[in-house]
């Protein structure tokens, strides 16, 4: 019998049809669009944002030059075939599909057996840190369809951000991008050439804002975050780097307060201060899409040359790096060898569930 892994991504519309299928299940879920009001108007306010939003969002993806849609998918599945090369080397048979969250292929649509970890198969969220409005969220979706939360289950690879094999990885992956020995052929929209006296400017580590509302519930995503680039930054010091690192937070929708400094904000402080240089990696994103070459790869980037930076850097998010698919790899694996392990519930411990509040109980598997 063969092993079964499951790649669980937010999603992305592969083209412009599917834009409002992914809009609809982005903003109908209560975990990524919280407001503290009566679900039947939170639903019909998700729904109308859902519909006016179609239009504009149709116009970005198709200036990315994708056909339409976002690279997300294609690019996931580059990645499920590049983990099936590496756990077939250990002798064993794999199987390996990328779902979606929000869109297509959809993950409502999958039988039990790929859903179930009770079933055997081993579910990897690509969601470095743990926040509700990801991790949780996708933990609560699964939950109604195999009636408990998988979130606690020994075959769910938890939030790995603090593990060391990813954490050289993305070291490793910064350097070989300031060092000129990334591939054009595996990373989108990169040019291949070295970043002269790379040890001495500014990084940039930009993540996904989310609802300050979500932090209040208990949210861990900001520790995990700033814990996050502290360990990458300590790892970039061995390496020889010495310039200066920053957080913030992109993305922001709507007029709620989210997480911050902004990442636009921040870029335009160290234009008035006098930076020059500065490098912006995607530290929550594990895959290019939208967010990276939209947002921080033309967006953010005429921002920074309007505040003053003479050089502006786009390091790539992870996607098909060897490093990162032997370190995800590797936590596979350990999963599967773990897998009578029973663990505590993730979506309490890390997302503040409380059942009073939520008026739900979670029920860990």
């Amino acid at each position: 019998m063969k092993n079964r892994l499951l790649l669980i991504n937010l999603g992305g519309p592969r083209n412009a049809g599917e834009i409002p299928k992914f809009l609809k299940d982005l903003f109908e879920d209560p975990l990524v669009f919280d407001l503290p009001i009566p679900e039947f108007l939170r639903i019909r306010l998700a729904r109308k944002i859902a519909s006016s939003r179609a239009k504009k969002v149709e116009e970005t993806y198709a200036s990315m030059g994708f056909g339409g849609g976002s690279p997300l998918v294609s690019e996931t599945e580059k990645q499920a075939e590049g983990l099936k090369k590496i756990l077939e080397g250990s002798g064993e048979e794999w199987e390996v599909k990328a779902t979606m969250v929000c869109g297509y292929p959809d993950i409502r649509e999958l039988p039990s057996e790929w859903t179930n970890p009770q079933a055997g198969a081993v579910l990897l969220p690509l969601f470095p840190q743990f926040s509700r409005s990801t991790v949780l969220s996708t933990a609560k979706l699964l939950e109604k369809q195999i009636g408990y939360c998988p979130a606690s289950h020994p075959n769910w690879v938890r939030p790995f951000s603090e593990r060391k094999e990813y954490l050289e990885s993305i070291s490793d992956l910064i350097l070989d991008f300031f060092q000129g020995k990334l591939s054009e052929k595996e990373f989108l929209h990169i040019e291949t050439k070295s970043v002269h006296d790379w040890q001495n400017l500014d990084i940039v580590f930009s993540a996904h804002g989310i609802p300050l509302r979500l932090i209040n519930k208990g949210d861990k995503y900001t520790e995990e975050i700033q814990k996050n680039v502290q360990n990458i930054h300590s790892l970039l010091k061995t390496k020889g780097y010495k310039g200066e690192v920053h957080l913030s937070y992109q993305s922001r929708v709507g007029p709620s307060r989210w997480t911050t400094p902004n990442t636009l904000d921040k870029i335009q402080e160290l234009g008035q201060k006098g930076k020059e240089r500065i490098a912006v990696y995607p530290i929550s994103f594990i895959s290019d899409h939208l967010e990276t070459l939209e947002e921080i790869g033309v967006q953010i980037r005429d921002h920074a040359f309007q505040n003053g930076i003479k050089e502006y850097y786009r390091i790539p998010a992870p996607g098909s790096y060897p490093a990162f698919l032997k370190a995800l790899a590797k936590f596979v694996l350990e999963t599967k060898s773990n897998s009578q392990d029973r663990m505590s519930c993730i979506c309490k411990t890390s997302g503040g569930w409380d059942p009073k509040k939520e008026k739900s109980v979670c029920k860990c598997g």
